[in-house]
């Protein structure tokens, strides 16, 4: 019985997550409250859940500012001059900065930043150039997922393997560097040749490239944060307060000069979200101490050796795409913390690629279908179509680099 409502409880978590975000909050409190009312979990497991989970939302926090910061300061802005300099080359040139602008996004200031900050400025660049949009969006849209394997900061997903892991921010970054090279490369020469067609149209009229105005001081600071996240780990802090630091700096400043207000910063820290993080791990801990931990700990391969880490990043990859990457992860990472990082890095593997298999996978993939709708007509049949050529191969890529640094290096 208990598992039988923690179970609905989830099913209707994610359906409102999926279905109606602006209420998934009030829905997931509400979910949180029903598991506990009914015994299917304590309150002290709750607090417990959430006093862990508290520090990486945190983190999340401030790096949620710190994107929107960025982008108010004009950082995305000369990301939009460069693409359009890049059309000189041909669509082929704009796809590769496409690809390595959107990887360098993901990575430092997380996936949300390129769905919700870059892709509008993909999208308007091909508008402006008159080539069909969807080789761009689609890359948006894949790397978002895909290059968010390198930093504990590019995804959620990260920051909670990082603490499963027990590795320094560093040793994280160093171990993830070649499953993230992988994954682009593997990911770039994919998605050319399905949009081959696409990309040999050429550009039907010049765009006005205006001047390109990096915003130096903006840039030194998130150079900045991120030399802060490894340092922080080093002497044992959180790297949530090297975040932070970034966050007041580049808001004290924007605030300073008007190009920002408090309430614009406290909309970014998308506070609703959050508190779904938090109560969906309550949800999620419940179903797992009534039956679902024992059910896959049998489906869970043992070992580090390579058919190990491709079948475990495997089943979080499936899983993610039948219950969404977030729980995937709350599930999975319990089960593997004991067998060490590197199946801990698998599961990281699995939940951040699996995603671009369907919609479902993650929520970044509706967030980002909202902001292209008006551009590309992305169905749930053409984005899996392209989910199923890509993300098998992406994810063995992947893998294969984790598995070569564990042999190579260890951890």
């Amino acid at each position: 019985m208990a598992l039988t409502l923690s179970v609905a409880a989830l099913a209707a978590v994610l359906a409102c997550a999926l279905l109606r975000p602006r209420l998934q909050a009030i829905v997931a409190g509400l979910a949180a409250a029903l598991v506990i009312v009914a015994g299917a979990t304590t309150w002290r497991a709750a607090v417990g859940e959430i006093s862990e989970l508290a520090p990486v939302v945190a983190f999340l926090a401030a790096v949620l500012v710190l994107a929107r910061l960025c982008d108010d300061e004009g950082l995305f802005r000369a990301a939009g001059t460069l693409m359009a300099r890049a059309t000189s080359g041909g669509q082929s040139r704009l796809l590769t900065t496409v690809f390595a602008i959107s990887a360098a996004v993901t990575a430092i200031l997380s996936l949300d930043a390129t769905v919700i900050l870059l892709t509008p400025v993909v999208l308007a660049t091909a508008r402006a150039l008159a080539v069909p949009a969807r080789p761009h969006a689609y890359a948006t849209a894949h790397l978002a997922n895909s290059a968010s394997l390198l930093l504990p900061v590019s995804n959620l997903t990260n920051l909670l393997a990082f603490s499963a892991a027990g590795l320094s921010f560093l040793h994280f970054a160093a171990a993830m560097t070649l499953p993230w090279i992988a994954a682009i490369v593997v990911e770039f020469l994919l998605l050319r040749w399905l949009f081959a067609k696409d990309l040999a149209t050429e550009p039907q009229r010049a765009v006005s490239v205006e001047p390109l105005d990096v915003p130096k001081f903006t840039l030194a600071v998130v150079v900045l944060t991120l030399a802060g996240f490894a340092v922080t780990s080093l002497l044992g802090f959180s790297p949530a307060w090297a975040a932070l630091a970034g966050a007041l700096v580049l808001g004290v400043r924007a605030l300073a000069d008007r190009r920002t207000t408090m309430s614009r910063i406290v909309v970014s820290l998308d506070i609703p979200f959050l508190i779904f993080v938090l109560c969906l791990g309550v949800v999620v801990d419940a179903v797992m101490r009534n039956g679902l931990e024992s059910a896959m700990q049998q489906v869970i391969p043992d070992g580090h050796g390579l058919l190990a880490l491709l079948g475990i990043a495997a089943v979080a990859a499936l899983l993610s795409n039948v219950v969404n990457n977030l729980p995937a992860v709350l599930v999975l990472l319990p089960l593997v913390a004991g067998s060490g990082p590197a199946a801990v890095l698998a599961v990281l593997i699995g939940v951040n690629i699996g995603p671009n298999l369907t919609y479902v996978g993650s929520l970044a993939n509706l967030l980002w279908r909202s902001v292209v709708r008006r551009d590309v007509k992305a169905g749930f049949g053409e984005f899996s179509r392209i989910g199923v050529v890509t993300t098998p191969l992406v994810l063995v890529a992947a893998v294969l680099g984790l598995w070569t640094y564990v042999r190579l290096i260890g951890l």
